[in-house]
């Protein structure tokens, strides 16, 4: 990755070629960032159009000049809404990019790294009121433990949060935070413990995984009937809540089918496996390396035997 990108898009070609952008097209790229996924898709359209969302004012800075595009500075959560105000009702395509940008990662301020001693802050939104800290300072142990046993599949997540129980009013920064728990890392894992803990409580100060349901029931509410969602995962958490409602149209529990075998969901999984970076790509940018991208198309209703898939 280039020194001082804002975000280098990963997995950008199989993005673009998996959306099949159709020059007229309207399109949605949930997760604007450094726009690097956005100028690849404003090339393939013509007399498109395509709304970029994010909540993070630094993101402004990279808004092309383009009028056939346009930046909404609201959550993704936020889209169907958002498109309505814009009197737009259908869309051809949707990619979201999640987890957290190469310039939040090296904002130090920010607090989404382990590399810096900051302020526990976290927030994508910083208009967003709890933070990182706050949580660590309020939360009661068992609001903890279901913290970093869900958002971080820690399985020392009782010892973390005792851990932290007893020195809530010491723990200020990032460094704070790692000296507190450091006897819970196992010996030459410290680092990947470090980040499942980060991963956690940056998950639960943005509501990420609920966000990401959001995001998802409502694009299969605005994509047309052959338009397609491709979607970028870092973590088995995200990764099994996209697979899932791609597959089933539901985020847990037993496929509905109708009268004749059918699952009822609106899309279809276009890859049953997900598409993963090469090693060049992960050599040049290695957060690509956790990358995991699924599509999906939007389907028709199935009413007859005869629309059976």
């Amino acid at each position: 990755m280039k020194e001082g990108a804002y975000h280098t898009p990963v997995l950008l070609k199989d993005c673009i070629e998996a959306l099949h952008i159709r020059p007229e097209g309207t399109y949605v790229d949930a997760t604007f960032g450094g726009g690097g996924h956005s100028r690849e898709i404003l090339e393939h359209i013509s007399t498109g159009k395509l709304f970029g969302f994010d909540c993070d004012e630094d993101a402004v800075k990279n808004k092309p000049d383009d009028k056939r595009f346009i930046l909404i500075p609201s959550n993704f959560r936020d889209m169907k809404d958002a498109l309505l105000e814009q009197n737009v009702t259908e869309i051809d395509g949707l990619l979201a990019d999640l987890g957290v940008s190469s310039h939040q990662f090296d904002s130090a301020e920010r607090g989404f790294s382990t590399r810096f001693d900051s302020e526990l802050d976290m927030r994508m939104n910083k208009e967003v009121e709890v933070t990182a800290q706050e949580i660590i300072e309020t939360y009661s142990e068992e609001e903890l433990r279901r913290i970093f046993w869900e958002y971080g599949e820690l399985n020392n997540a009782r010892q973390v949060v005792k851990k932290i129980a007893a020195n809530r009013s010491s723990i200020r920064t990032v460094n704070d935070l790692k000296n507190t728990i450091a006897s819970c890392a196992e010996r030459g894992k410290e680092n990947q413990f470090y980040a499942k803990v980060f991963q956690a409580l940056r998950i639960e100060v943005n509501d990420e995984l609920d966000a990401l349901k959001d995001l998802l029931i409502q694009s299969s509410e605005v994509l047309k009937e052959g338009g397609r969602i491709a979607v970028i995962c870092y973590h088995s958490l995200e990764d099994r809540i996209v697979k899932n409602f791609f597959r089933f149209g539901k985020f847990e529990g037993e496929a509905e089918k109708d009268i004749y075998g059918n699952v009822k969901a609106p899309f279809k999984a276009i890859n049953k496996r997900p598409i993963v970076p090469g090693e060049e790509e992960i050599q040049q940018n290695s957060r690509a390396r956790s990358a995991k991208l699924r599509v999906a198309e939007k389907q028709p209703l199935s009413t007859s035997p005869s629309g059976r898939r």
